[in-house]
């Protein structure tokens, strides 16, 4: 891992087929988390995994190498719940269960912020884009890479605003909660 790199995610999808890119990238540069040294492009680093199952069997060595990386360096997992979890919580424990049998601590576990969207990203699009969603529905699929990066400075302007939602998805609404606690280890 590059010295500037500074967040790193890990994600669903395989490189250049997903919006997850376009959007977390788009996301981490607007919000600007206060302990990023820019240093130049490289203070996030963006890895596509492929499906869930290749994200939850590659966290615990990317956790390692965080870790040995400093203490300013953050692994952020993103993946989809899928039919298979109904909570965040849920598909959280899995990725605990996998780490802990490679040998990686809860106290280290604690660590990683994890950004959990009900079946794909395209939710979370569609209520930035129209302020609603049915999470019990695929959103429709998003085509083009500029509306992907206005939702997620949309997401970021309302993370940064630090107001209720109103219609928040869950999802957004569990993950958002996971970034805010990252922001409190770090203020």
């Amino acid at each position: 891992m590059a010295s500037r790199t500074q967040i790193v995610c890990l994600c669903e999808g395989l490189k250049g087929q997903s919006i997850d890119e376009v959007f977390i990238n788009k996301l981490m540069k607007c919000l600007n988390p206060n302990w990023l040294r820019r240093s130049g492009s490289n203070t996030i680093r963006l890895m596509p995994c492929g499906n869930r199952d290749d994200v939850v069997e590659r966290m615990p060595a990317e956790l390692r190498n965080c870790l040995a990386a400093g203490a300013e360096t953050t692994l952020m997992v993103w993946a989809d719940l899928d039919d298979d979890h109904e909570t965040g919580d849920t598909l959280k424990a899995e990725f605990l269960g996998e780490a802990q049998r490679k040998g990686i601590s809860k106290e280290e576990f604690d660590r990683v912020v994890f950004i959990f969207a009900k079946d794909r990203l395209e939710n979370w699009v569609e209520f930035l884009e129209t302020g609603k969603t049915d999470e019990s529905q695929e959103g429709p699929r998003v085509k083009h890479n500029r509306a992907v990066a206005d939702a997620a400075k949309r997401l970021a302007d309302l993370c940064k605003s630090g107001k209720p939602v109103k219609g928040m998805p869950a999802s957004l609404q569990w993950s958002c909660r996971n970034w805010r606690m990252l922001m409190q280890r770090f203020n």
